[in-house]
């Protein structure tokens, strides 16, 4: 069975997750068909780029979402747009108002909420030092 799930990218404690269309079968970080978009859970708002097109083409030939792709569509309005496809909604109108909506939705660069950590610092001290002011 084919199923859309995220992909764990990123440095040891800074992830990043790409929305990956694999077999379930196939490990986590395995191999995968085609990636259709990513999450950033380290920035504010989190930064959710999903590629409309394919993600409704992967949901209609019957791919299945993880339960977290499935709460980032509910969020990225995908799900909705699926469900108005199923009813019989062309799938261009459906990308072009997919894009309409990220274009007027918040700015591209988010700024990042969680401090890297330096060589040998715990993220706890990370967050403590991003909090003191310079001098």
């Amino acid at each position: 069975m084919v199923r859309i799930r995220l992909r764990r990218v990123g440095l040891k404690k800074q992830p990043s997750y790409r929305i990956v269309v694999a077999d379930q079968r196939s490990s986590r970080d395995g191999g995968f068909i085609e990636a259709i978009g990513h999450h950033n859970p380290r920035t504010e708002p989190s930064t959710d780029v999903v590629d409309e097109g394919r993600a409704l083409y992967w949901l209609s030939v019957g791919a299945r979402p993880s339960y977290a792709v499935e709460t980032l569509f509910k969020r990225t309005g995908t799900l909705a747009r699926f469900a108005r496809l199923k009813k019989g909604e062309s799938m261009e109108t459906l990308v072009a108002e997919a894009v309409a909506a990220r274009a007027e939705a918040a700015p591209i660069s988010p700024k990042t909420s969680h401090p890297s950590p330096g060589p040998g610092q715990s993220s706890k001290k990370a967050k403590q030092a991003a909090e003191e002011p310079a001098s």
